[in-house]
């Protein structure tokens, strides 16, 4: 209990910096700061102090003065950013009630009408003003920050400081007028009714302020030197590692290919951190569900005692008849049943836990196995979370028997998908509750009550699924024991604070499986970005070194499309799965265009940027796409379905512009037909087709983050039989990545030029001269020569064929019909 009182007080310690830091700060002078580096992007940083992430540390203090300030950057551009978002943005009036003081902190309790439902709750960041503060007025004399505590009946307490802003983060304060007068005003011994405040919900510092007890916290953790060293020395000692029995191997060997195996033998090496690496299709999520079908019934080559760890030591040899004689003596059952392998264990025991919709066999816990480890196992978004819970409830994990079930496991937090609401945290309180008050128990009757069911619930599951925030809630903290392993997936995604919060809660080993190369962590800070804030533990450890176990074997496209990632992004290491190419092999792969993968250069289009926005457009590559897509869906009906077909692009407005226009154009909303996301919206997916639109076209600008390789790996190979590109060729050659992505393209004869009508590009005659196989005897043609030099097919020369396209396409009004027949539902 020492050491936890000890953590407690180091929490609190590093949230009472972390609120005097933010609490302090000026909000207006922020968002003024703000818009002066948006117009000349002067700063760099190095007049904040700030200092760049790097692979290792020499100690905890180069840690902190690295990461604390990026992080308080952060906390600055998620306030700012909130500025526009619809979350709340109306004032509303409060009365200050009463006012204590603690520790440097003033906290008043303020009136919260029924009316508000829900709309702020604990560790809301809001802004308090004296005046009410209208849009282009002047700027108030008396405002501050304010943090939620508690909110209770009609009640918000709040924690305000009011010192004076911390300029530095070596406590250098500096008073400020405002919030002396702040102080007098909720200070005053005036009446409630004499004391309004107004206050506007700027966003929840909820996430970000566990990220930062999370930082402050890896002094505590057993394995902080391999943190600040990113790894340090590997050992491979037999001691410390773990086995698993014959016949689990043996299933591991049948079902897993020879990638996966190293990636499961290397977690049984019982090394502190342990990265495997999961390129596109490679099997990833089912690696997880065997790591802990391993970790679960693995047998320690140590078992724990009173004393520490001592080694299992034998004794000498018997022979053979006194081995008889001695086992017939101490177990006598050996000849016949086990008296204790025939009772079934009861609803959460043993990690066993019934599903609903499943055969599933309880398991049997045998004597081999001395103890059960808890794992949790998290992931930064409950999307990637969902996903694991989901499989692990339709296959279930092998015992070291190979006998199937469903061990007992929670998924905490808010948003789960309704297909794992079976094993959500509210679900199981609420049927807890069910039970007890058909036992005519009261239990749940107060808010104490749930949570110590939810604790109970903790406490039972032998695997928890969380996300990386909601793994630093408080309910973890109640646990009487922690975790041995946690498993943290899409790790390559979530910045290095964010991962450390559930390793904050203590566990023996990590696994980081992830993709370093696939979608990065989201910074909002560009200063902070720019510094590296979003460079990933599993990044870091990469790049210093520590031995990655990469998934080499790919299971979802079509060799043409593997190929080119494979080469730019992972050292030709992929494989492909055996019979892949025949399983991905479409009817439509026997026209060029739509082949397993192809890039379009719309040379004539342009990219636009729509007012107030930081997003981009282009509508040329917008009519051609839908072009496509109509002629693709004409041909082949089966693809009319938005679980088959699908439309990424970089940007969130041109998404919008799919949609709108796909409206417009055939009468139908798009969800059905076709799946319109950002690339951040497809990590992780897969669909049969996909159209890319890369959007960026201009003479000189650059390409934005359509520069980015991770955003281009992952757009590029979501599609299982067929990948079309579809951008311009002249502003993407600007970039490495895409640069030798063309290069790819003209090698393969799959580069297509098009210009406008961008109808004629479809026509019948076209079409039946790019069927695969026949370029030769059309156009007379060597195979050496690059087909998108042919006029044939960049559209030139046949444009006397428009009309002709036009009556096949629609009527020239844009009112184009589609048929409903034979489409599903995603």
């Amino acid at each position: 209990m020492a050491v936890d009182k000890e953590k407690l007080d180091e929490e609190a310690s590093s949230f009472i910096r972390f609120c005097r830091v933010v609490l302090g700060w000026d909000y207006f002078r922020l968002l003024n700061e703000a818009e002066k580096q948006k117009k000349n992007d002067r700063k760099e940083g190095s007049d904040l102090g700030l200092k760049a992430v790097k692979n290792t540390y020499k100690d905890l203090d180069d840690y902190f003065s690295t990461f604390e300030p990026l992080l308080f950057e952060e906390v600055k551009s998620q306030i700012i950013q909130k500025k526009d978002d619809e979350e709340v943005t109306e004032w509303v009036m409060r009365l200050v009630v009463e006012c204590n003081q603690a520790e440097g902190f003033f906290l008043p309790s303020v009136t919260y009408g029924d009316d508000e439902g829900e709309k702020i709750s604990q560790n809301d960041l809001l802004l308090l003003s004296k005046d009410p503060i209208k849009e282009g007025g002047k700027l108030p004399k008396t405002y501050a920050f304010a943090l939620v505590e508690h909110r209770q009946h009609n009640l918000l307490r709040l924690r305000m400081y009011l010192e004076g802003e911390i300029k530095h983060l070596d406590e250098n304060v500096v008073d400020s007028s405002r919030l002396l007068n702040m102080r007098s005003h909720i200070t005053s011994p005036l009446k409630p009714e004499e004391k309004p405040l107004f206050s506007l919900k700027i966003c929840s510092l909820s996430t970000i302020s566990r990220e930062y007890l999370a930082l402050r916290s890896v002094g505590s953790l057993p394995f902080k030197d391999s943190i600040l060293t990113a790894g340090g020395k590997i050992s491979r000692s037999e001691d410390h590692s773990w086995k698993v029995s014959e016949s689990l191997r043996e299933y591991f060997g049948g079902h897993l290919n020879k990638s996966q195996v190293e990636a499961i033998d290397a977690g049984l090496s019982r090394q502190p951190f342990v990265l495997i690496q999961g390129p596109p299709g490679t099997g990833k999520t089912q690696t997880i569900l065997a790591l802990l079908s391993a970790i679960l019934h693995a047998s320690p080559a140590r078992v724990v005692s009173n004393g520490g760890f001592r080694e299992i030591k034998c004794g000498p040899q018997l022979p053979l008849h006194e081995k008889y004689n001695h086992w017939q003596r101490a177990s006598p059952w050996l000849m016949g049943c086990n008296p204790r392998d025939s009772i079934m264990p009861i609803d959460g025991d043993d990690g066993y836990f019934p599903t609903t919709g499943n055969e599933f066999k309880p398991e049997v816990v045998t004597s081999s196995r001395k103890y059960r480890v808890r794992v949790l196992v998290c992931a930064p978004s409950n999307s990637a979370l969902d996903e694991i819970v989901l499989r692990l409830l339709r296959n279930g994990i092998c015992d070291e028997n190979l006998r199937t079930y469903n061990p007992k496991i929670v998924r905490i937090g808010l948003k789960a998908h309704h297909s794992v609401q079976s094993v959500c945290m509210d679900y199981l309180v609420k049927q807890k509750q069910a039970d007890s008050a058909a036992d005519k128990q009261k239990h749940g009757a107060s808010g104490g009550d749930t949570d110590s069911i939810r604790v109970s619930i903790l406490e039972e599951a032998v695997i928890v699924f969380s996300t990386l925030s909601f793994s630093g809630s408080t309910l973890f903290s109640k646990l009487s024991h922690g975790f041995d392993v946690v498993i943290i997936d899409e790790a390559a995604q979530a910045v290095e604070s964010a991962t450390l919060v559930p390793l904050a809660n203590g566990c023996r080993q990590v696994f980081l499986v992830g993709d370093p190369v696939q979608l990065p962590a989201t910074v909002i800070s560009p200063v902070a970005g720019k510094f590296g804030y979003g460079t990933s533990l599993f990044e870091r450890f990469q790049r210093a070194g520590y031995p990655v176990n990469m998934l080499k074997t790919q299971y979802r496209m079509h060799p043409e499309i593997r190929n080119f990632p494979s080469k730019e992004f992972y050292d030709e290491a992929l494989q492909d799965a055996e019979d892949l190419e025949s399983r991905t092999s479409r009817e439509w792969h026997h026209y060029r265009c739509f082949g397993p993968f192809c890039f379009f250069d719309i040379h004539e289009g342009e990219e636009s940027q729509p007012s107030g926005s930081g997003s981009w457009v282009n509508t040329d590559e917008v009519d051609f796409v839908l072009l496509m897509y109509h002629k693709l869906v004409t041909m082949y009906p089966e693809l009319r379905s938005s679980s088959q077909l699908a439309i990424i692009s970089p940007y969130r407005y041109q998404v919008k512009l799919f949609q709108d226009r796909f409206r417009d154009t055939f009468g139908q909303d798009s969800a059905k037909f076709v799946d319109i996301q950002t690339v951040d919206g497809f990590q992780g997916r897969e669909k049969d087709v996909a159209i890319f639109s890369c959007v960026r076209a201009s003479e000189n600008r650059g390409i934005g983050f359509v520069s980015d390789y991770r955003r281009m790996n992952v757009g590029i190979t979501r599609a299982k039989s067929t990948v079309l590109v579809v951008g311009s060729a002249s502003t993407l050659r600007r970039d490495e990545h895409w640069n030798n992505l063309l290069k790819s393209a003209e090698k393969r004869n799959l580069l297509f030029k098009v210009s406008k009508p961008y109808t004629t590009f479809f026509n019948d005659s076209n079409l039946e001269a790019m069927k695969a196989g026949m370029e030769k005897e059309l156009l007379g043609v060597s195979e050496a020569q690059d087909l998108e030099n042919y006029e044939m097919y960049s559209g030139n020369g046949v444009a006397d064929q428009g009309q002709a396209d036009e009556n096949e396409f629609g009527d020239g009004d844009g009112d184009m019909e589609m048929d409903d027949g034979g489409i599903d539902d995603d």
